[in-house]
């Protein structure tokens, strides 16, 4: 088992094994899979899973760059299709503005 540094009720690190710290902190039982990016409350330690930042632009840049974009707008322009236009369209459906 793991040992994680608790320090003003915070978990700041974890170690395979216990080392002698200043006396305002002490060392806890830790799961084997807990990380430093783990939380401390009510004596224990839990994984809390990050928010999500992403926003919908970044959503819309990774599709984005699935697309060859200019070869769609030079096919679009020399057989007068509206490809392009039609998957931009299709990505800002599935990723619109807040």
């Amino acid at each position: 088992m793991k040992k994680g540094l608790i320090f003003n009720n915070t978990l700041m690190d974890v170690a395979e094994v216990a080392f002698e710290v200043h006396s305002s902190m002490e060392w806890i039982d830790v799961p084997d899979e807990c990380t430093s990016e783990w939380t401390y409350a009510n004596g224990a330690v839990s994984y809390v899973e990050p928010a999500d930042t992403r926003t919908y632009a970044d959503f819309r840049r990774k599709e984005y760059s699935k697309l060859n974009q200019d070869e769609m707008r030079y096919d679009d322009t020399k057989n007068s299709t509206t490809t392009w236009v039609d998957a931009i369209d299709a990505i800002k459906v599935a990723h619109p503005k807040p």
